[in-house]
């Protein structure tokens, strides 16, 4: 080889892993939303497997359940009652 062809390869070679170095992080994104799309469906599958399975049980009703309100349920309850009305 010649010093030009060398100098040729080593030009493609550059290029070339600039390009990957480029597309890499586009391909990583894609790869892993697949993934998480295909988590979710599974999960929505199972999810309504068992509610189908669960369709003759008897469901608790949300009267029966206890109401603690939360941290931010309290807080944004101060926040409120401390508005002032612009008049």
């Amino acid at each position: 080889m010649t010093g030009n062809q060398i100098e040729a390869l080593i030009g493609m070679l550059v290029t070339f892993g600039l390009l990957v170095l480029m597309v890499l992080p586009s391909v990583i994104g894609i790869v892993r939303d697949k993934r998480i799309d295909r988590q979710l469906r599974e999960a929505t599958q199972t999810r309504e497997a068992r509610k189908d399975e669960g369709a003759g049980k008897e469901t608790q009703k949300s009267s029966d359940r206890s109401t603690v309100p939360s941290t931010a349920t309290w807080y944004a309850e101060g926040r409120r009652s401390k508005k002032l009305v612009s008049s």
